[in-house]
């Protein structure tokens, strides 16, 4: 399917740009090559070939998310520099 200079024309419309007549010229024709180099790949006999969600075989590699208890109070704050009874107490940020 050749590309057309109102197909990108009425793109760049939809994506707000502003194509120049040389850009427009350029787009077409770079546009053109790429769906020429898609014509191609379709016709590469794919049959028993599995579809890939990614080139490397991939797999989950952390840990099941289980419940456990978290620190008490008093742990959390055990090794804080500054600390209130109940919070970490940190410098002023904002003036």
């Amino acid at each position: 399917m050749p590309v057309t200079k109102e197909d990108i024309q009425r793109t760049a419309e939809l994506a707000r740009l502003r194509l120049s007549p040389a850009e427009l010229d350029d787009m077409t024709s770079t546009l053109g090559k790429v769906f020429q180099y898609i014509d191609q790949l379709h016709e590469v006999d794919t049959t028993g070939v599995e579809p890939l969600h990614h080139v490397l075989e991939m797999s989950n590699v952390m840990d099941p998310d289980v419940p456990r208890a978290g620190f008490t109070r008093e742990e959390a704050l055990a090794n804080a520099p500054d600390r209130t009874e109940e919070y970490f107490r940190l410098p002023r940020v904002v003036n």
